[in-house]
């Protein structure tokens, strides 16, 4: 038990917390189901990078400020036709962003732009990208805001 202790002290000391915390039960699974030394390292540390993973992409969402939670196989495409799929489809691929294009979606208040901007921004910030979420309105009054405070930068 004394090396169970000096395992957890060193996982916490070199930030692994969540591998310490998963110690015992993985241990325990490892025993049961008889793995190898190499398996059960495997399966601890795979553990961790999971929960790592989870938690990155719960506070990029987070930092998002997307207005609601919508992925993209939600939207219902037969209640806007004029909506072309195919091109939704291809802007899911992200390859705008490794371009380091923009979208702008464009229309009526009522037809989805939210609706797919977010799920857009989801398939994003599930793939490890950054997203920062912000309405034309919003986005006027805050370069309005910046520029009153001289924090514009001028070329």
């Amino acid at each position: 038990m004394v090396e169970l202790e000096h395992a957890r002290r060193l996982l916490d000391g070199m930030g692994l917390c969540t591998a310490a915390e998963l110690l015992d039960a993985q241990l325990e699974r490892s025993s049961h189901d008889e793995h190898t030394y190499i398996r059960f390292l495997d399966e601890l540390l795979t553990l961790k990078q999971n929960e790592r993973s989870r938690r990155s992409e719960e506070t990029r969402i987070r930092l998002s400020r997307l207005p609601h939670r919508k992925e993209l196989e939600e939207f219902d495409f037969s209640f806007q036709p004029s909506i072309d799929k195919r091109q939704i489809d291809e802007l899911a691929t992200l390859a705008f962003a490794a371009g380091a294009e923009n979208i702008v979606l464009l229309g009526p208040p009522g037809v989805g732009k939210t609706h797919l901007a977010v799920g857009i921004a989801m398939k994003a910030l599930k793939s490890g990208l950054t997203v920062y979420y912000v309405s034309l309105a919003r986005l006027i009054e805050d370069l309005r805001l910046s520029s009153q405070q001289n924090r514009l930068k001028k070329r």
